[in-house]
């Protein structure tokens, strides 16, 4: 069977880690990449740098990544559905709700795999979080809390905080839940001069009902990458900058010193730090789209959840705006 045949449109920060990754994909070949402003990292290498995603369709791909900036993303992923064109896109799917649920529509309309690239999903820590939740190794989940904080990236330009950063963890939350968001509650804060929010602190609810809170900021020093998952039998944290996994059981020993043990509402059991295998989440993510238009049964994030994604991220800066809490039902 002949290789896939892969383009790439936006050859910018995360445009050159898409290429280096589908050069050493099995079963794909790289044969166009495309850039309107050119090639700054030097990722094309042998291959002619296109001017758009029409001259990036005549090159005969059978799928495209783009990893353009968010206000492009409707549409030239309306382009490449109109010419048949499976395609992974960069998150966030589009910088609105109407752009990402036209991309859901034409894909789904055009019988293509569409996916988008919230590429925490494939964090091993993330991945063995959510295997042990399937299993019930928590019990009843009673709430998700993350912590994505550090500095300002320069890459950024046509978002805020919300929509770039917040929408990892709006995505990863109701993933490895398995639930949705039913309502939103948010406060941002501009700090560092930009027409786009820098801070946000929201509080949730999914389905169950779980709470949830995401503390998310381009203004801190410190790289903080956290998910705490806290159920009946104890608490899993994990660390995406390191991709471990730790579990802190609620203990079966009472604390027989009153002063400490009035301030505890479970008891302290053991901590595990869980050894699972690393793979490179970016490889992992593109691995997963081959097999899915091979026809075969992987994990990608469809478009559909996508859409839902940028909807609640909308809903937050809502809730920002009004200072009231925003309902997704």
């Amino acid at each position: 069977m002949a290789n896939l045949r892969a383009g790439l449109i936006g050859l910018g920060m995360m445009g050159r880690h898409h290429a280096r990754v589908l050069r050493q994909l099995e079963g794909v070949d790289l044969v166009a990449v495309a850039d309107p402003a050119g090639d700054p990292h030097g990722v094309a290498g042998p291959l002619e740098v296109l001017p758009d995603v029409q001259a990036l369709i005549g090159a005969g791909i059978d799928y495209a990544m783009v990893a353009a900036p968010t206000r492009f993303h409707t549409e030239t992923g309306l382009a490449l559905a109109e010419a048949g064109v499976h395609a992974l896109i960069e998150k966030p799917l589009a910088s609105d709700t109407a752009g990402a649920q036209r991309l859901a529509d034409a894909f789904e309309a055009a019988g293509l795999v569409g996916a988008v690239g919230h590429i925490e999903r494939y964090n091993p820590a993330l991945q063995s979080l959510r295997t042990r939740l399937e299993a019930g190794e928590l019990g009843e989940v009673y709430q998700i809390a993350t912590r994505r904080q550090g500095p300002f990236p320069s890459r950024i330009a046509d978002v805020g905080v919300v929509k770039d950063l917040a929408t990892h963890d709006i995505d990863l939350t109701a993933w490895v839940a398995q639930r949705e968001f039913t309502s939103v509650a948010a406060r941002t804060a501009y700090k560092s001069g930009r027409e786009h929010e820098d801070l946000v602190a929201i509080t949730g609810f999914l389905t169950g009902p779980v709470v949830t809170n995401h503390l998310v900021n381009w203004l801190s020093p410190m790289k903080e990458r956290v998910t705490v998952v806290t159920g009946e039998k104890g608490a899993f944290v994990a660390d995406t900058l390191l991709a471990d996994l730790t579990f802190h059981a609620n203990g079966e020993i009472v604390t027989r010193w009153d002063d400490v043990a009035q301030f505890r509402g479970v008891s302290e059991g053991d901590m595990i730090r869980f050894a699972i295998d690393k793979p490179e989440p970016l490889r992992t993510e593109h691995e997963n789209f081959r097999d899915a238009i091979l026809g075969k049964d992987t994990d990608i994030v469809t478009m559909a959840q996508g859409l839902n994604t940028v909807r609640v991220a909308e809903a937050v800066l809502e809730s920002a705006a009004t200072g009231q809490s925003v309902s997704l039902g």
